[in-house]
């Protein structure tokens, strides 16, 4: 089941995750602690930041790298709406207080959210293209079978 989990980069500290994801029993051990004596330790601020870049990233794998839409989706369509609801009022404003809105920054937001939520979900939608087609591709199936039971087996056993 091991041979299932690829690494690389950092990830080796989330490997009980990524475990867990694919069915594998996690269980803690405990160690003897013992305090440094020589040096220093180098773990500083840019190693943690590090880690809360790989945990991102590990979090996005485990939860979305199957279906990428719903996450840039759900961005896409918050942007969107948030754009959406400020188009709305400006035009209000303009339409029916004869407000000018030319000279307002609240117009070119409401642009920018709108153009920003069309691209999330343009990005979701190329990333489930990119996700079908490497599935089909290299035969991969997004799920990992720990025991097969058949009605002449029914224990899943060889014996």
């Amino acid at each position: 089941m091991i041979k299932n989990i690829k690494l690389y980069g950092e990830m080796h500290r989330f490997i009980p995750a990524i475990a867990a994801t694919i069915g594998v029993n996690i269980a803690e051990v405990p160690v003897n602690f013992r305090p440094r004596i020589h040096g220093q330790s180098k773990y500083g601020f840019s190693r943690s930041i590090r880690v809360f870049l790989d945990l991102v990233t590990v979090k996005f794998l485990l939860s979305y790298s199957t279906r990428p839409l719903q996450i840039f989706g759900l961005l896409g369509l918050a942007s969107g709406g948030c754009g959406g609801v400020l188009a709305v009022i400006l035009s209000y404003e303009r339409l029916f207080l004869r407000q000018s809105i030319s000279n307002r920054p609240l117009l070119l937001l409401a642009i920018l959210l709108i153009l920003i939520g069309i691209q999330f979900i343009t990005m979701g939608l190329l990333g489930e293209i990119m996700v079908r087609t490497y599935h089909e591709a290299v035969e991969k199936r997004i799920y990992v079978v720990r025991d097969v039971l058949d009605a002449d087996n029914p224990s899943g056993t060889d014996g």
